[in-house]
């Protein structure tokens, strides 16, 4: 478990994505420019949550994401994804 020092506020989540697929089930080595943007990572900080909503992810929990989902961001060189846990479909 990554230590950023990031606290999430209200029903917002901090997720490291999980690293884009470097070649085809065939072996076929993708282009960094025809990588698909991944769509599954692993939470890593909670917010508090909103009144009456509390979150349903927690710190270490691998999900599913929309494509477009969050914004980018980077910390002391890492790049993590914060977003609402609404943008979130599924833990797996």
């Amino acid at each position: 478990m990554s230590k950023v020092k990031i606290q999430p506020l209200a029903d917002r989540v901090l997720v490291e994505a999980a690293a884009a697929e470097e070649k085809t089930a065939s072996g076929i080595i993708i282009p960094d420019t025809a990588k698909e943007k991944p769509q599954k990572g692993k939470v890593v900080a909670v917010g508090t949550g909103k009144k009456d909503e509390p979150l349903t992810v927690k710190a270490g929990d691998e999900i599913l994401y929309g494509k477009y989902a969050g914004t980018e961001i980077t910390v002391d060189g890492q790049e993590y994804l914060i977003m609402r846990e609404s943008d979130i479909f599924a833990i797996v």
